[in-house]
């Protein structure tokens, strides 16, 4: 990804700290990235294991509880520099807690629940003491109209998981949806008092993304492992790659990166939360269960590549792509990047490709599904050409 912080003199700078509007990721924001990652992972080991709609259901409870609080670290690193000590000791503190929750994250609901909602406790608890107590004063008080909600929520977590059962799962949906509430149901002049630095914003979202396609290559490995190394192999290998390498250019490419940070920092300064915490958190949580999905797909498709391939296998492999691109599709229009056409033919077309899946074999849908994002790139792009 091109850094963004070059980027910075073209986006809005109005009302943002003389430094802030220049700030770079910084290294330790993405080791905090890959501890995050790690979690992600999880959630597809979860779905390896289990392609119910049971084992969906709770990947998506823990995504939503998981994301809404990194999304709430990458709005901290927007406002707070972590280059003192005592900062990124804190910061490390959080990151803790996230590795609790990423252990717990296979067993959540058979036995770690316990474990995961003290974790949860952890994350958040670390969160609040920095954000109150280190970012600029406008921040600070808008976070304060959220804090109470965040704790009330963490709480939610850690009794839903010392009961377990049918109660944990309830208790963790109502945290879930609670958190994502929030915003809509506390002080709505305090949330539009946040303060962006678009590049950075930006880069830090674009840079998880990145690191979460990343999984999806790892999980053509693992599911080669054991297996001869034949042509057969590699060749479901390569496609099992280009179908990553596809999102990534949906993501990525055309030089997208840089019109969001054009878009969000040309916002009026009111709008700019809103326009983050809808296309940035709401449309990236699809986003990143779409690469979920598809990791979890990519595992067993590359385990038996021209064997039978079940109905539930070759819909989360097709569903995910489709769940990609419209959540895609919404984080550009919600920026104004464009409605995006093509893609939406494309989310339509992968979910078609779950017939070749079940009826033929994983290579088969593999194959389809890398023709079908290519086709639709590759239209966008000569529509762009064309109308410009």
């Amino acid at each position: 990804m091109r850094p963004l912080a070059t980027l910075a003199g073209v986006a809005s700078t109005a009302d943002l700290p003389a430094t802030a509007a220049a700030e770079r990721v910084t290294t330790l924001e993405l080791f905090f990235d890959l501890v995050f990652v790690f979690t992600v992972t999880q959630l597809t080991a979860v779905l390896t294991h289990d392609l119910s709609w049971k084992a969906l259901g709770h990947a998506m409870v823990m995504l939503a509880l998981i994301w809404w609080m990194y999304a709430g670290y990458a709005w901290l690193t927007n406002s707070v520099s972590t280059r003192e000590v005592r900062q990124r000791a804190i910061l490390l503190g959080g990151m803790a807690g996230y590795l609790v929750l990423a252990l717990a994250v296979p067993d959540a609901f058979d036995g770690s629940g316990l474990a995961f909602g003290i974790g949860y406790l952890i994350v958040v608890s670390v969160h609040a003491s920095l954000f109150i107590w280190t970012a600029s004063a406008q921040s600070s008080r808008a976070f304060l109209g959220i804090a109470p909600y965040n704790l009330f929520n963490a709480m939610l977590v850690v009794v839903g998981g010392a009961i377990g059962g049918t109660a944990q799962f309830v208790l963790w949906t109502v945290a879930a949806l609670l958190e994502w509430a929030t915003p809509w149901v506390a002080n709505r002049e305090s949330q539009s008092s946040f303060v962006i630095a678009p590049a950075h914003f930006v880069e830090r979202h674009g840079l998880v993304v990145i690191v979460a396609i990343g999984e999806s290559v790892v999980a053509v490995g693992i599911g080669a492992a054991g297996l001869p190394v034949d042509a057969k192999l590699i060749a479901a290998a390569v496609l099992g790659l280009l179908l990553s390498a596809a999102l990534w250019w949906a993501y990525f490419g055309a030089d997208d990166d840089e019109q969001a940070v054009r878009a969000l920092g040309a916002a009026p300064a009111e709008r700019q939360p809103w326009i983050a915490l809808q296309g940035f958190g709401v449309a990236h949580y699809f986003l990143l269960l779409g690469i979920v999905l598809v990791a979890a797909g990519l595992k067993k498709a590359i385990a038996h590549p021209y064997d039978e391939f079940s109905a539930a296998e070759a819909l989360t492999l097709g569903g995910g792509v489709a769940l990609f691109l419209a959540a895609d599709v919404v984080f550009r229009t919600l920026l104004g990047l464009g409605r995006s056409p093509h893609r939406a033919v494309a989310a339509v077309l992968a979910l078609a490709t779950i017939v070749v899946g079940a009826t033929v074999n994983p290579a088969a849908q593999l194959a389809v599904l890398v023709v079908v994002l290519a086709a639709a790139l590759a239209g966008e792009r000569t529509s762009d050409r064309v109308s410009a």
